[in-house]
């Protein structure tokens, strides 16, 4: 009877990884929100039309030391970046975690950060690019995170992106209808969506931030890369068995790609198309996520549907 229980509690977390990340509480007029940068430096005014949105929605913001703080690249050393973000980790009052820029530099933090606050009492992360470093880690801790533009872009995003953030933070559904593209492949998917940067995925394989895509729909994009690079990853992710027992490949802005003097011959999309070909599930090229000013907000960790039509695209969200 005893050995019947333990399985029967099992179930849902054998089964290709579907066990739902655990949604954080959404936020509500007068909760606080901290802005931090883990990566590359910024000062206040780059994050000014980002303070002015929140504060329109009814929400308070708190912004953090590493704005303003400047080394190198950097917004800070390792240990002063770590800092900041783990304050606002464990301070209660905080609910929204909203990175300020990206770069390059929150995987030089990772390891620094003590998460047992945050897993008793977890808060949202939102962000995208080197962000993904906090959202794949966190997916392993088993809770949600929020895939979305940055303070520092809030001047240039989009109506589109600018509702479907707000709609996130507060709980609400996010349906998705977009253009059909010719390199789609139909089909149907519902899953738990996980992924983000290609390159920053690249680089967490084999750590303990590595995503689970099994049984998962993944998304990815990328910014200002070369296309053999493009290939160079996606061909390792192959290898490494992502896309083995995924359900569905959502792949968003592949912007500002560069080539070399001898052609690769290839847009990105067309190579990922080429080295996901083996597979059967659907794909939906050119979702507005990523590096473009309308960068649609994609909760990491939900249930998703996924649809790609000869019409239509279609990505909704499954509150089950």
């Amino acid at each position: 009877m005893k050995k019947s229980f333990l399985l029967l509690l099992l179930l849902p977390i054998c089964f290709f990884g579907q066990l739902k990340p655990i949604a954080p509480p959404y936020l509500k007029p007068g909760d606080t929100v901290g802005i931090v940068t883990t990566a590359r430096k910024i000062d206040i005014a780059g994050i000014q039309a980002g303070i002015d949105l929140l504060k329109s929605w009814g929400l308070t913001v708190v912004v953090g030391k590493t704005i303003g703080k400047d080394e190198n690249q950097l917004a800070g050393p390792d240990w002063f970046r770590a800092t900041d973000l783990q304050q606002m980790l464990d301070d209660p009052k905080i609910k929204l975690i909203w990175s300020a820029k990206g770069g390059y530099g929150t995987v030089r933090i990772i390891d620094r950060i003590d998460w047992t606050k945050f897993k008793k009492h977890p808060k949202w992360i939102a962000g995208f690019s080197d962000c993904t470093v906090l959202h794949s880690h966190i997916q392993t801790l088993g809770f949600q995170t929020i895939h979305s533009f940055m303070a520092l872009s809030a001047k240039s995003a989009s109506a589109e992106a600018i509702q479907s953030f707000r709609t996130a933070l507060f709980g609400g559904i996010r349906d998705y209808t977009i253009a059909p593209n010719s390199l789609n492949r139909t089909g149907f998917a519902e899953g738990i969506i996980t992924g983000g940067n290609l390159s920053v995925l690249y680089s967490l394989m084999g750590s303990a931030s590595e995503i689970d895509t099994k049984g998962k729909i993944l998304f990815i994009e990328d910014l200002d890369e070369y296309l053999y690079h493009i290939d160079r990853m996606m061909m390792n992710l192959k290898r490494n068995g992502y896309f083995k027992n995924i359900k569905g490949l959502i792949v968003g802005g592949m912007t500002s790609m560069n080539d070399n003097d001898i052609p690769w011959g290839h847009t990105a999309e067309e190579i990922i198309k080429d080295i996901v070909k083996d597979y059967d599930f659907p794909v939906i090229f050119n979702f507005p996520a990523g590096h473009i000013k309308d960068n649609r907000t994609l909760v990491l960790g939900e249930m998703i549907r996924m649809e790609a039509e000869n019409e239509k695209a279609e990505v909704q969200t499954l509150k089950k």
